[in-house]
């Protein structure tokens, strides 16, 4: 294997884990983290919900958490293409989210998405330049649980420090606001 081979093999390895950190970071309610995954200039669309700066989407994110008691984002194929320090991707995802559903009760909010992104290579990590989010199926239904405590994983993001992944996993990858 030739060195541009084996630095394209690593390239999209690290993708791969920017990919699995954003899903992480929303999930895990951890905006520390998600800011350390885009470039300075970097911009984010999601549809007709946000459309502007990276910094400006992780505030946007990180004040609908308290209102998100469940989120998890399922990452299926992701094609990459990288060309020095800068490349490109497509990734298909599943997002789920538990929201208010304004009358004391939830929803259950799924969306199957692909996020197409622009990654560059910064200070000697890979994050994202740019990531548009189109929606290919979406729903917003009932929720069975109907009670806050149904919720194993804690709605104020403050609790999170006994969030089982943070007791259990110990490499700096895992940590709060982390990346490896």
């Amino acid at each position: 294997m030739n060195e541009t081979a084996l630095a394209n093999l690593l390239a999209k390895d690290a993708i791969r884990e920017l990919g699995m950190l954003y899903s992480r970071g929303v999930d895990r309610k951890d905006a520390a983290l998600l800011r350390s995954l885009y470039t300075a200039d970097a911009t984010d669309t999601h549809g007709d919900t946000f459309d502007g700066g990276a910094e400006a989407y992780v505030d946007f994110l990180e004040s609908s958490f308290p209102y998100m008691p469940y989120s998890g984002h399922h990452i299926c194929n992701h094609l990459i293409s990288v060309e020095g320090d800068t490349g490109e991707g497509e990734v298909y995802a599943y997002a789920f989210h538990i929201i208010p559903d304004g009358k004391g009760g939830w929803l259950e909010d799924g969306m199957f998405v692909r996020y197409l992104d622009h990654y560059r290579k910064e200070d000697g990590r890979w994050r994202f330049a740019k990531r548009v989010v189109t929606y290919d199926c979406s729903f917003r239904r009932p929720a069975a649980l109907q009670e806050r405590h149904a919720f194993t994983v804690p709605v104020e993001p403050t609790a999170y420090p006994g969030d089982a992944s943070y007791a259990t996993l110990t490499s700096r990858l895992f940590a709060r606001g982390g990346r490896g």
